[in-house]
Parts: structure tokens; sequence; C-alpha cells
């Protein structure tokens, strides 16, 4: 069978935006760290803080659940998260995707990271993890070629499934 492939050419009116390009920058003030520094509540997307961490909804997400797991310090990769960081990081990533795994049943899951720009990162500057639950035959026409993603619920709705989840 050949490989097929599809563009996600949506994705570029972002990625080449002044918006991606000022995130990209080391300077100006970056929307994780803001969001680190307020409470847990639909209004600000954010689902849990732990000591070190926080877990947000994704504000464009590429799907139901999608759900991003920050350190609450300013960092952009991995080798600069201290030992306690790096624990309670991977701690609050698990915790989620078993909270997005009771939340919504879903065939699988992605989980991973975007490293830099040049991985694919819109804000390469602070560290985060996605997770999103993936049912087979979550692709379709829509997004392949409408380039439109169809989302069945609404960011509160999400909000409230994988807070009540993580407890």
């Amino acid at each position: 069978m050949a490989l097929e492939r599809f563009s996600a050419v949506w994705r570029e009116g972002y990625v080449t935006s002044e918006a991606a390009q000022t995130n990209a920058k080391s300077d100006g003030e970056c929307v994780f760290c803001v969001l680190a520094a307020t409470e847990i509540s639909l209004d600000s997307g954010v689902i849990s803080k732990t000591e070190h961490c926080f877990a947000v909804l994704n504000a464009f997400p590429y799907g139901s659940g999608h759900v991003l797991v920050l350190p609450q310090r300013h960092v952009a990769g991995l080798g600069e998260l201290t030992d306690d960081e790096y624990r309670d990081f991977t701690d609050l990533l698990r915790r989620v995707v078993l909270a997005l795994e009771r939340a919504y049943g879903a065939d699988g899951m992605n989980v991973g990271f975007n490293l830099g720009k040049a991985a694919g990162a819109g804000i390469p500057k602070h560290l985060h993890a996605h997770a999103l639950p993936r049912w087979n035959g979550d692709t379709n026409f829509m997004t392949s070629i409408g380039e439109t993603r169809v989302l069945p619920e609404s960011l509160s709705s999400t909000w409230s499934k994988v807070h009540e989840q993580l407890g």
C-alpha cells in the first residue's frame, strides 16, 4: 500500500504569524508563564497545579481533550529541568493521560513534545508536552481536505471532564 500524504496547510497561518514569531523569541511576555501564575479555573483553562508544574487546556486543540503539561518555571528543554521538576513533570503528565483515558475512553492517546521551532513547537521557549485522546477514524476529510477541525465539545466541557478526573 502506498503512503498517502496529506497537507496541514491550515497551520501555516499561525506558524508564520507575528504572534508565533514573537512567541519564538526569548523576549516579551510568555503566555505559558502568565498561565503558570493563574489559579485553577475554567476561565484560565488551567486544570491542575503541582509544586513545579501545571496542566492547561490547549486553546487551539487538535481534538477533544487536548491538554498541555508544563513546568511553571520558564525553560525551553527537558535538560533544563531540575531532577525534582522532571519527576513532577512526568508524574503530572502520567496523571493527565490517566485522567483523559477515564474521561474519554478513547481508542488511543498521542503524547509528545515538539522541542524547538524546527520540530514544530508553536511556543518553543517554554517546554510543554501534549496529551491528546484519539479514536479510530478521527482523522477525516474535514481535517485532511477541508482544512477544518470539527470539535464535538466546548473547551468548558473538556475542562470539566478532565478536572473532575484529576481530582
